[in-house]
């Protein structure tokens, strides 16, 4: 009960917040006036402004009161194809993954659980199943399931702006030794995948994170024009 009440007053403070009535800097209405406003208890009122600040809306200073903090701008991060105008701007995408994913596998190992190690396991083994059409589509449930796994949605949010794609351009400009048709080539990418589910389902953060690097860091490799055999 408590709970739902708390949310009503969120949810008050919150349309006052949004429509400008409180405006940046505007300090919250003092707990005796949210009191008689809502009709709640002390304990409702201490709830519902640290959901506040839990959502950046709000900020309270010792022996001040709530303030209001500014809206932040909307904004929104998006990697276009037709962002990606060369070999170079390929791998240095695959640089910022590393730098990412990397940490995620980390994280995601640290914080798994049973529903997540299900999806871990479920997308390593839609990886295994996919057929050359829809293995870049398997293969990004894949590292989406990792960043999942980390329990922070801002991996998961990053990981989604860049979607599929950040899977298909390198794809597209490896040589046909590196394509999903061929056995060798598949079983490599494979077992590449099976490490990193592994480490993070058992819960293994350093494992993970090194593995992560040798997947990502072999697929840069693999992007080299004289990478050499492997």
């Amino acid at each position: 009960m408590t709970t739902t009440l708390a949310q009503t007053v969120v949810e008050g403070l919150k349309q006052q917040i949004l429509s400008g009535a409180l405006s940046p800097g505007a300090k919250l209405p003092s707990e005796k006036d949210l009191l008689e406003s809502y009709g709640v208890s002390r304990t409702v009122v201490r709830e519902a402004v640290s959901r506040l600040q839990a959502e950046g809306l709000v900020e309270t200073q010792q022996g001040r009161g709530s303030f209001v903090l500014a809206m932040p701008d909307p904004s929104s991060f998006r990697l276009e194809s037709s962002a990606i105008r060369s070999h170079s701007d390929v791998l240095n995408m695959i640089d910022f993954r590393i730098g990412v994913e990397c940490e995620a596998a980390a994280l995601g190992a640290q914080r798994i659980g049973t529903r997540t190690a299900g999806l871990v396991r479920a997308a390593m083994d839609d990886f295994e199943a996919a057929g050359p059409e829809g293995v870049v589509e398997a293969d990004f449930r894949f590292h989406r399931a990792i960043a999942t796994a980390t329990g922070n949605r801002f991996y998961v949010d990053l990981l989604d702006s860049l979607g599929p794609m950040m899977i298909m351009l390198p794809r597209i400009r490896l040589d046909d030794a590196y394509s999903m048709t061929d056995a060798a080539h598949v079983e490599r990418v494979t077992r590449e995948h099976g490490n990193i589910a592994a480490a993070v389902i058992a819960g293994d953060g350093e494992t993970a994170r090194a593995a992560m690097r040798v997947h990502l860091g072999n697929t840069r490799r693999r992007l080299q024009p004289d990478h050499g055999s492997e």
